[in-house]
């Protein structure tokens, strides 16, 4: 499609692209003012992760949906500290999740614990969600409420992913609940809080989150099949981190289902310690070419249909295009 260009997304009415445009660099700014500090260590270590850049998915929804309510044209003050109370919580997040994956890589710069080590990755999370705290208590009590609902089960869904599935549960419905706490909330709450403070009904406030969890379960399963399907200049992160660290996302949760004595091999490996770097590369390419990969992106597909029919309620028009058109940029990046 023609037309303007947004942050990757190409919007035909050239208003809304400006509109868009212009709240997210004011979203910028203000994350760059969020993760500054009177110490210079603390205020590089907080940046790190801001400076090697990143999608602003999340607060780009948050922007969006605000101008499904009747506001559009403009994003008020409280849309833009909402879209950057998601986006730090973000980030802190990352930090946590990259100690516990024990990763070297992320947005394709050293992680922070590789550069600084698990106690300061920690601290600077924690520091990064003391901040969202602290603008998320400008925007009111129901707010503040909201996020704390939200970080709860952005906990929920982590501890769920490290304990893994119960006696009897069903993997993939487990990994897929995992995806709607662990990524999923937040994104909702994205699309909550943009709705919200544009001043947008209840009706649509609810279609946006519900959007906004749909999308995000798909965003993340492309994330998964990004993460095994490309190299590290590709996806900023070293190719098969879960796989290495025994994180069974959804095309070794499908593979583990076949009967195909052609796979015997695979699903040896895939119940091994793939810390080895031989075992891992074996395990990483013969998944590679496995039909769970291309049974996973139909997966991605059915999510990202689900948050296109969230959206029908919406009046027809560019909003709606753009919000339909974010959801299929999720699932285009895994293909």
């Amino acid at each position: 499609m023609s037309g303007a260009q947004s942050f990757g997304l190409p919007l035909d009415d050239a208003e809304l692209a400006t509109t868009v445009e212009d709240a997210m660099a004011r979203v910028e700014t203000s994350l760059h003012e969020s993760v500054g500090h009177v110490d210079n260590y603390i205020a590089t270590a907080a940046g790190h992760l801001l400076e090697a850049g990143g999608k602003r998915f999340r607060p780009l929804l948050t922007v969006l949906a605000s101008q499904a309510g009747p506001q559009a044209g403009k994003v008020n003050d409280d849309v833009v500290k909402a879209a950057v109370v998601v986006e730090l919580t973000h980030l802190a997040s990352l930090y946590h999740d990259d100690v516990m994956d024990e990763a070297a890589l992320r947005r394709g710069s050293q992680s922070a614990n590789a550069r600084w080590g698990n106690t300061v990755a920690i601290l600077t999370g924690d520091l990064l969600f003391a901040r969202a705290s602290q603008l998320v208590a400008d925007l009111g009590a129901e707010a503040v409420r909201v996020q704390a609902a939200t970080f709860e089960m952005l906990c929920s869904g982590q501890i769920r992913e490290t304990v893994g599935p119960a006696e009897g549960q069903d993997p993939v419905e487990h990994y897929l609940t995992v995806l709607a706490e662990k990524t999923g909330v937040l994104i909702a709450t994205a699309g909550r809080f943009g709705a919200w403070f544009g001043g947008a009904d209840e009706a649509t406030i609810d279609l946006m989150r519900e959007y906004g969890e749909r999308i995000g379960v798909a965003f993340q399963l492309a994330d998964d099949l990004i993460d095994l399907d490309s190299d590290s200049g590709e996806s900023g992160k070293t190719p098969g981190t879960d796989l290495r660290e025994g994180v069974a996302t959804l095309p070794v949760l499908y593979a583990r289902e076949s009967d195909d004595p052609a796979d015997l091999r695979l699903l040896e490996l895939l119940a091994s310690d793939l810390t080895d770097d031989a075992r891992h590369a074996e395990a990483l390419g013969l998944l590679r070419a496995h039909p769970a990969m291309e049974r996973a992106r139909q997966t991605t597909r059915l999510w990202a249909n689900a948050a296109h029919a969230a959206l029908e309620p919406l009046p027809d028009g560019q909003v709606k295009t753009a919000l339909a058109l974010l959801a299929d940029g999720v699932v285009e990046r895994s293909a």
